[in-house]
């Protein structure tokens, strides 16, 4: 692991929307699933990277609710490609002091894939060096949606009563209640949209649209925008003198 680069200012919560593998297959000549093989690939690297940085946590958009929309044989390759992620990197992320948590709706996935995504939380539950959050079938309105619904059965219970709601009464409910908001979102591909990802935690992050395909996206790279979020002033709506 290299060492620390201190003249980054680091954000503590960096969550990136990892965009453009398709795109920087068929640029090449590949099928789509090829980009994301290679972009599995660069999940490591910027996974061993983020500590580096004095980056504590790392939210990765693997699939979103939408992507059921693309070919089955698309969606078919990438629930497979997130097994063999899963098989390959559990020992490395038990060695480096990763804890991997998933957040989304489990319940359309695999049940195959949904026992080696609780078996992976539950290897690296005891890690510290960096918490590794996968959004694997989220979508902000789903979650949005789901934890609604919970909170609205506590209400009719009575268990959480209805004078006490206010702004935060909700995030107790979101897949992201023990997690704290992301600094920096990054976007790569060049796109300029955030596509339904972390619509309520990131109302105040600071957002960083990258043209650099996933595929090539590495330890540099985010360097270079770690350093440019550490340049911009952060007011959270108040002016500051």
């Amino acid at each position: 692991m290299a060492a620390k680069d201190s003249s980054a200012s680091p954000a503590a919560h960096v969550a990136i929307i990892m965009d453009g593998n398709g795109r920087w297959a068929k640029g090449r000549g590949k099928p789509r699933l090829h980009g994301h093989k290679i972009g599995a690939r660069r999940v490591r690297e910027v996974v061993e990277a983020c500590p580096d940085y004095g980056v504590r946590y790392l939210t990765l958009y693997a699939f979103s609710t939408e992507n059921w929309k693309r070919a089955p044989s698309e969606v078919a390759g990438l629930m497979a490609l997130f097994r063999q992620f899963i098989r390959s990197e559990t020992a490395e992320l038990v060695r480096q002091g990763v804890r991997v948590r998933f957040i989304g709706d489990r319940r359309p996935l695999n049940s195959k894939l949904r026992r080696m995504m609780g078996e992976l939380e539950q290897a690296t539950a005891r890690n510290e060096t960096l918490n590794l959050t996968v959004a694997l079938n989220y979508g902000a309105r789903d979650e949005l949606s789901r934890a609604a619904a919970r909170m609205a059965a506590d209400v009719a219970s009575g268990k959480l009563p209805e004078a006490n709601l206010d702004a935060d009464s909700l995030r107790p409910y979101l897949d992201t209640a023990d997690l704290p908001d992301p600094d920096l979102v990054i976007r790569t591909s060049g796109e300029t949209r955030i596509s339904n990802f972390l619509l309520w935690q990131s109302a105040y992050s600071e957002f960083e649209f990258t043209p650099v395909y996933w595929p090539d996206f590495g330890r540099n790279e985010l360097a270079r925008i770690l350093a440019n979020f550490g340049s911009r002033e952060r007011r959270f709506g108040a002016v500051l003198t």
